[in-house]
């Protein structure tokens, strides 16, 4: 399992906007933001590396203008850390991802005075970016790129869904990169903090994750940022299956 949730890492990276192959390595690149969790690279499973591959790395992000930074499973590529640090790279996280297949999916009640669905357009594009930047402590006013991504996300397969109260307001949403090869990733889970503490979080988990296994997802995956969003993933379907390194060249 962990060879197919590296392989859709490396088909999420090639569909950004510009992406590099770089040796063992692909680099996904996006002109309109810096982001490091946008912009960075990671191993095709399996690959051998060597040193010459991460210096012709660091080369391709620094001709990107970007930070050289990696994310992969770390079995698919198990001499790769020793090398990174070797060059200078200083590890961020190590983090435990989840898995959920059609079988374990458990969908919680419906709550009431809140509708989820599919963005449709740009301003409702915008209102699920702005609660999301907001509930992770960003610009609640998405940008015009931040919007146009959102749209190429879904116009690539991949999903979107808005938490909507009575009065309309966005309260939360989340979405998944579009399917690689019956997998694909669920990210960007956010609820803003007046609406917290009240399911909504498992809700808008559930409710991307059935819209993939509706299109034929085998195996949705996701990360938990702390301990509180483990057992919410946990609650809808999650288990602990693997680990994950984050790590960057200060």
């Amino acid at each position: 399992m962990d060879a197919r949730i590296q392989q859709s890492v490396v088909a999420n990276l090639r569909n950004r906007p510009v992406p590099l192959e770089v040796g063992p390595f692909v680099i996904g690149t996006d002109p309109t933001t810096s982001s490091p969790s946008i912009n960075y690279a990671t191993p095709r499973p399996g690959a051998a590396v060597t040193a010459a591959d991460v210096a012709a790395l660091v080369a391709a992000f620094r001709a990107a203008g970007r930070k050289p930074r990696l994310e992969y499973v770390t079995s698919c590529a198990p001499g790769l850390e020793a090398l990174l640090t070797g060059a200078g790279f200083v590890v961020e996280a190590r983090h435990t991802y989840l898995l959920c297949v059609p079988g374990t999916l458990r969908t919680p009640p419906a709550l009431d005075h809140v509708r989820l669905h599919e963005p449709a357009t740009d301003t409702e594009r915008a209102a699920l970016v702005g609660a999301q930047n907001e509930a992770f402590g960003g610009d609640p006013v998405a940008s015009g790129a931040d919007v146009a991504r959102l749209r190429r996300q879904q116009g690539a397969g991949g999903v979107a869904v808005m938490a909507v109260t009575d009065g309309g307001t966005c309260a939360g949403g989340g979405g998944a990169a579009p399917p690689a090869g019956g997998v694909s990733e669920v990210a960007g889970i956010a609820v803003r903090t007046p609406y917290r503490r009240r399911g909504l979080a498992g809700a808008i988990t559930a409710d991307v994750t059935r819209r993939l296994f509706d299109v034929g997802v085998e195996v949705a995956w996701l990360e938990a940022s702390g301990a509180d969003s483990w057992r919410v993933y946990e609650r809808v379907g999650y288990r602990p299956a693997g680990g994950r390194l984050y790590i960057a060249l200060s």
